[in-house]
């Protein structure tokens, strides 16, 4: 058994993604722990910030302005380099010179006059024009976007690629491929010397910025990245200048696969940085609380720098402003500006410490914990308890030094997981391994659905685990959508950890209600929850149970508000939208993440249905499939509403709090309004009106309380 453990230890080395999460987690505690305690002095940001939107007007700001910037940069400040960690895809409009040559072109081609005014204006409007000239100038790095999104499209221009991939022969095949790009104006990449680098960034699954792509290839040629353009623009310094950097030889090694570095060489001088296969390096971060001399642009812009305060530094020129931030999750910072990430690259390819994951990391893993696990099965029977877990504890200590080492000597990141792992698997393994006979079936059930399912189904779904399976499979379900209004007024109006907090109240109630009433969680899609009934446990009833989940959901708001209220919050409208139906259900997904969800039409319509509860501000709507499953619940006939994103009318209901004959006053409003329906229908709006008014008297009353909003929408969809 020890021996199939380890065996299946070794497999889990050379198929690293099971053991990607701890990995991770190892790689940044090492990160933070062994990253140098020193900045590095030549590399700046200028931040395009709060102050400077303030003192110069909201984003995007005129090309005549960022054309200042870049002048005072250079001409004032001395800074060597700039690279715009920004795209400048779109032609300046803010001049009027568009809507001036539209004019000129049609009622007014005839006026000589104002066609020589205009042209003596032109180079004075021509904002785009004046960032031109600024880029023939100065030495600027421009940025670009690329994508993978389905129907992308080809946005601005990217500059020349660096050399066409068939040149690299198999090196080139395994580097990251792109479909689309978000590029700049043709006039500015054209007057842009240095050329551009792509901004994007690799996030690893669990939402952190850890690699960077050096290269990538893109329509048959390689591009750069925007800290390796600009590493590459230094490598020109004084010797041809005006000429780009094309004297840049660009190199990778070893000349047969697979890749270990790339490689620049020019007439300023030479750098090596480590990557893997597909051309990524890892982001060398400083230490958490080492970071870049940071500038506001308003100071530039208003001449509060010292002179040459930016004398000979390499400058990074982002935007920070609220709404405008581009901020990522990284091993140093949970929210650091993109920029930054940018400045950390650059600097750890200037300083040459940038570390490498080599090729054969799985199989160094392998053979390591061959060699730990031999020792350990050779050793801990002939041992006794105390004795053995010294022996484990010396193993892993001996491990956790030996990648201390490769880290800080060899500049290798080899993955340490494993070896933290086996030996004490291997000393549980007894243990281990009664446990899992005992509790297999328990345990596989809990893991596979017990993020979406309430543990008390869990248990009931574990006395036959046999039934239940993740595969997909067509079931009819029903389907609820549960939305917050005004979440976007809330969002620019709060805090965003206030926000947060708040957010994770209410789904923490809605969840609780939902698993209260036998529902499967199914995702939280912003500011909606989405839940799901009848699968994985049959649910002959799941329709009446769904519909009972949104009117407690609905009857809980009161303690939600309470709760709000204490923390200073403001309240909130829940709006519930909810069909039954046939889709699919099971995991889904792709290889890199998958969920136990549903899809099909009936799914599509419940989200319909929240959306038109939200337009209408109605609470909770449900389709026919769902109404007719109800039985003795009391619901009020909406008619048939236009459905965004499908043909024709859909009839649409609102479930009421009572059954039949547990509130006669509820009965006979829900039968009058059914008569004034019928009365509109047949064209007598006069009796409608009336029964409408009526209704609307009734619902005064405190147990009708809840039907006096529909009264109102019933009114608002009637024309006067």
């Amino acid at each position: 058994m020890a021996a199939l453990l380890l065996a299946c230890t070794v497999c889990v080395a050379l198929d690293p993604a099971a053991l990607r999460p701890l990995n991770h987690w190892l790689y940044d505690q090492r990160l933070r722990l062994l990253a140098p305690q020193q900045g590095d002095p030549r590399i700046v940001i200028v931040d395009i910030d709060e102050r400077a939107l303030a003192a110069s007007g909201r984003w995007p700001w005129p090309r005549a302005q960022l054309a200042e910037l870049l002048d005072r940069l250079f001409d004032q400040q001395g800074a060597r380099l700039v690279g715009l960690d920004l795209v400048l895809a779109e032609p300046d409009r803010g001049s009027g010179l568009a809507a001036l040559d539209t004019l000129m072109q049609g009622t007014l081609r005839d006026d000589a006059g104002l066609q020589a005014a205009l042209q003596r204006l032109r180079p004075q409007l021509d904002n785009d024009g004046r960032l031109a000239a600024s880029l023939r100038r100065h030495a600027v790095v421009l940025g670009f976007h690329l994508s993978n999104e389905p129907g992308t499209a080809l946005i601005g221009q990217l500059p020349a690629p660096l050399l066409p991939v068939a040149m690299l022969g198999p090196l080139g095949a395994p580097l990251l491929r792109w479909s689309g790009h978000g590029g700049n104006l043709p006039q500015l990449q054209d007057a842009a010397q240095q050329g551009a680098g792509f901004l994007n960034a690799i996030i690893d699954d669990d939402g952190v910025v850890r690699r960077m792509p050096l290269l990538v290839q893109y329509q048959g040629g390689i591009q750069p990245a925007l800290a390796l353009a600009m590493a590459r623009a230094l490598l020109v310094g004084d010797a041809a200048p005006g000429s780009g950097n094309a004297g840049v030889a660009l190199r990778l090694a070893p000349a047969t696969p697979p890749l270990r570095s790339v490689q620049l060489r020019g007439p300023a001088g030479s750098l090596q940085a480590p990557v893997d296969a597909q051309g990524v390096a890892l982001v060398p971060y400083l230490a958490p609380d080492i970071g870049f001399a940071r500038y506001s642009a308003a100071d530039v812009l208003t001449g509060r720098l010292p002179p040459d305060a930016l004398r000979g530094k390499l400058v990074l020129l982002g935007v920070s402003a609220p709404g405008l931030i581009d901020q990522r999750n990284t091993p140093v910072d949970a929210a650091l500006l993109g920029t930054v990430v940018h400045a950390h690259l650059l600097s750890g390819l200037l300083q040459g410490r940038l570390l490498a994951v080599p090729a054969e990391a799985p199989w160094i893993e392998a053979a390591a914990l061959l060699m730990a696990g031999g020792l350990l099965m050779a050793a801990l029977p002939r041992q006794n308890p105390w004795p053995a877990l010294g022996l484990t504890v010396t193993v892993m200590a001996v491990w956790l030094l030996g990648h201390a080492l490769a880290w800080h000597f060899a500049g290798l990141a080899l993955p340490m997981a494993g070896g933290l792992l086996v030996p004490p698997l291997l000393l549980l393994v007894s243990l281990g391994l009664g446990y899992q006979r005992a509790t297999g079936a328990r345990r596989q059930l809990t893991r596979l659905f017990g993020q979406y399912v309430p543990p008390e189904l869990v248990q009931e779904m574990s006395l036959a685990p046999e039934r239940y399976t993740m595969q997909s499979r067509s079931a009819e379900l029903t389907v609820l959508f549960g939305d917050v209004a005004d979440f976007s007024h809330h969002a620019e109006h709060m805090p965003p950890a206030a926000l947060g907090a708040m957010m994770n109240l209410v789904f923490s109630h809605l969840t609780d209600v939902v698993r209260a009433h036998r529902g499967t969680l199914d995702k939280y899609i912003g500011d909606a929850v989405m839940a799901f009934w009848g699968a994985p446990l049959d649910d002959p009833a799941h329709a009446r149970h769904a519909v009972d989940a949104a009117l407690a959901m609905q009857q809980r708001l009161p303690a939600i508000h309470a709760e709000l209220a204490r923390h200073g919050w403001p309240p909130l409208t829940l709006n519930i939208g909810i069909n039954t139906g046939t889709v699919v259900v099971g995991d889904m997904g792709s290889r890199h993440r998958r969920a136990y969800t549903v899809m099909g039409d009936a799914v599509n319509l419940a989200a319909r249905l929240q959306s038109l509860s939200s337009q209408h501000r109605l609470g909770l709507v449900v389709g026919e499939a769902t109404h007719a499953a109800l039985g003795t619940r009391l619901c009020l006939a909406m008619g048939r509403q236009p459905v965004r994103g499908r043909e024709g009318l859909a009839s649409i209901w609102q479930p009421l709090p009572w059954h039949v004959g547990e509130l006669p006053q509820a009965d006979a409003w829900v039968q009058d309004w059914q008569r004034m329906h019928m009365a509109a229908a047949a064209g007598r709006m006069a009796d409608a009106l009336a029964l409408l008014a009526a209704l609307d008297r009734q619902a005064m009353q405190a147990e009708l309380a809840p039907l006096l909003p529909l009264c109102r929408w019933r009114r608002a969809q009637w024309p006067p």
